[in-house]
């Protein structure tokens, strides 16, 4: 199928990683190779970058958070982050460049949490490893010098999902406290009938297909689309959205996840949680790491201007 992308875009499609998760190992190794080149480029200066290994749910293995510790503080907020890959990849190093340049840009402390991934650990072990990575930060606010009434989660794509899922788990376990949440083309339905999911399945990057394998990984073969799936794995089930934090949410217009994150956030506006909605024109899921486009210019901006504006920090310039 061929689709309207903007023209900066689609002119950039064939500089593009392939992802195709349905052989997962050389996904996995092709993502690894990728980081192995720009991990090499970072430019750490300003910022202290360390790993911690904090107590994980119940018998299950310590969780590896990666802290940013700015030398120059703007906020005692935290940023929360994530990472997104489809339940299947990632690791905080894939988000390493951007939260360096974040963390001194903005002056804030960021952590950013390594989950088990699916499908060797599936629901809910992942979600599992983020809360219990969340509450460490709010019970160590004193020794991260943050205030644990102003963490902020932040996460994209498959991240997005698993911070709606943790904002629902905080406010149904009595905390810890989230004051915003960030939710990037948010991965929330498992059960795929949208219409954006149910058209797009040949978008570069993330299509059908990979959402089928993605969402199977992450539940169990045979569960995505039944009646056996709980909210908190897929929070677009949920019913009550009542008293969560106030939300930003993006979506992609070639994206299948694009409906789903419209849904979410007509869910939280009934809800009367304050969300801001922002769909992206002639982009597809991923698009953004074509950097030099225009649209992906505006859409970093926004992503720098949305988290400054919830952490209460004024941007450099501005």
């Amino acid at each position: 199928m061929s689709y309207r992308f903007d023209p900066e875009i689609a002119a950039a499609i064939s500089m593009l990683p392939d992802v195709d998760v349905s052989d997962l190992p050389a996904a996995r190794e092709r993502m690894a190779q990728l980081l192995e080149e720009r991990l090499a480029e970072v430019d750490e200066t300003g910022v202290e970058v360390r790993d911690e290994y904090v107590p994980g749910p119940e018998g299950a293995p310590e969780v590896r958070v990666r802290v940013y510790t700015p030398q120059r503080r703007a906020t005692s907020a935290l940023l929360f982050d994530v990472h997104g890959g489809g339940f299947v990849l990632g690791s905080p190093e894939a988000g390493h460049e951007g939260f360096v340049e974040l963390s001194r840009d903005l002056g804030v402390v960021v952590v950013s949490v390594d989950y088990r991934l699916a499908p060797e650990t599936p629901y809910p072990g992942g979600l599992e490893d983020c809360y219990a990575a969340l509450v460490w930060a709010a019970e160590h606010a004193d020794e991260l010098g943050v205030d644990p009434q102003r963490v902020v989660i932040h996460g994209v794509s498959a991240g997005g999902g698993l911070c709606a899922a943790l904002a629902l788990l905080a406010r149904d376990r009595g905390g810890p406290a989230i004051a915003f949440q960030y939710l990037g083309v948010p991965e929330v339905d498992d059960r795929l009938e949208t219409a954006s999911m149910r058209r797009f399945t040949d978008t570069p990057l993330w299509n059908r297909p990979n959402a089928e394998i993605s969402w199977d990984s992450y539940l169990g073969p045979g569960v995505r689309g039944t009646g056996d799936v709980p909210v908190y794995a897929a929070p677009a089930r949920a019913t009550d959205l009542s008293g969560l934090p106030p939300a930003y949410v993006s979506v992609m217009e070639f994206d299948p996840l694009r409906d789903e994150g419209i849904a979410y956030a007509q869910q939280l506006l009934a809800a009367e949680v304050p969300t801001e909605l922002h769909l992206f024109p002639g982009t597809f899921h991923g698009s953004s790491l074509i950097e030099h486009a225009t649209v992906s210019r505006r859409e970093a901006a926004e992503v720098r201007a949305v988290l400054a504006r919830a952490l209460g920090v004024e941007q450099p310039g501005s």
